[in-house]
């Protein structure tokens, strides 16, 4: 059998410390299997235009398209993703090598201390519509406003701020040491389609790298990000639309919870199923047909329309 030859695997990232972070654990396990590797970091659109919402910015891709670039243009060979931040469809020429083994799934609500929920008078941060969404079906009296930025720079605007508390992947802060005490769990909400899940992306015509990159593959992860979101693809939801999406693996089924929001949070499409190994390929497929005919695919047109409006 002829042996590919040995090269340095340029790993491409966003260059905020949790991409790096993520960077740094895909550099470390490829190391440990005798891979050489080279991190370059990237700055983002995403990153640079903070003061616009980011479906105000006309691309689901936005934290991405830079890095699909660095790689199609020969600057990187692989990229190393939030798996959430992802377009459900990769650009021509790109392709998914491995879904590292997911983390903390959760989202939770960083505050300020002596925080009382069932005052009216709250005010809540996130720049997620699936946040906001979910934050105001629960409590509708709440005032929720616009965050942008990087994990670091959005701690720091809570701090900078007089708003009550901040919504966060559990996972990001995590990772890399920024959680602090005063958190909240909301176990109540359904996190984004693969939050918790790193992915390494790189070009379909680089063997090399793909059977490298593949041996850092988690099975499992794979799949439940893979329902999660088809899920999101079937809604036609990209990053922008207010959906939710959770697969998880218990004994021999695989267990899933979708929902679909209207912005303000009055609206909401729920779907709970479980399904078998044999049969998980059309799973989240499936789940998204059910909830578009029962509503949600009015709901979704009508995302549409008010979205299209808010990016001209």
């Amino acid at each position: 059998m002829k042996t590919l030859p040995l090269k340095t695997i340029r790993i491409g990232t966003r260059d905020s410390e949790l991409a790096l972070w993520q960077a740094h654990t895909v550099e470390k396990q490829l190391n440990d299997l005798g891979y050489k590797t080279e991190i370059v970091a990237v700055k983002s659109q995403g990153d640079i235009i903070l003061d616009k919402p980011l479906y105000e910015l006309g691309i689901t891709g936005i934290f991405t398209k830079t890095l699909d670039i660095a790689m199609l243009t020969g600057q990187v060979d692989i990229a190393v993703h939030s798996m959430k931040d992802v377009p459900t469809s990769l650009p021509k020429g790109i392709v998914q090598t491995a879904v590292l083994k997911r983390a903390n799934v959760s989202d939770i609500l960083v505050h300020k201390g002596n925080l009382d929920l069932s005052s009216d008078n709250v005010t809540i941060a996130t720049g997620s519509l699936r946040r906001k969404a979910q934050w105001l079906h629960r409590y509708p009296e709440h005032t929720v406003v616009d965050l942008r930025g990087n994990v670091n720079t959005r701690m720091q605007k809570l701090q900078d701020n007089e708003w009550n508390g901040a919504i966060f992947a559990a996972a990001g802060l995590e990772r890399i040491n920024l959680k602090p005490e005063n958190v909240i769990d909301l176990d109540w909400m359904i996190p984004a389609p693969a939050q918790g899940a790193m992915l390494v992306v790189a070009l379909e015509n680089d063997p090399f790298v793909i059977e490298a990159t593949a041996k850092l593959n988690d099975k499992e992860t794979e799949i439940c990000t893979y329902i999660e979101r088809q899920f999101l693809k079937t809604l036609e939801g990209g990053c922008t639309a207010p959906i939710g999406a959770l697969a998880k693996v218990e004994n021999e089924y695989i267990f899933f919870e979708g929902v679909l929001f209207s912005l303000d949070g009055k609206e909401k499409y729920f779907i709970e199923k479980s399904c078998n190994f044999d049969n998980y390929n059309t799973f989240g497929e499936n789940c998204a047909k059910e909830i578009l005919t029962k509503g949600g695919g009015q709901l979704m047109q009508q995302l549409r329309e008010v979205l299209k409006t808010k990016q001209k």
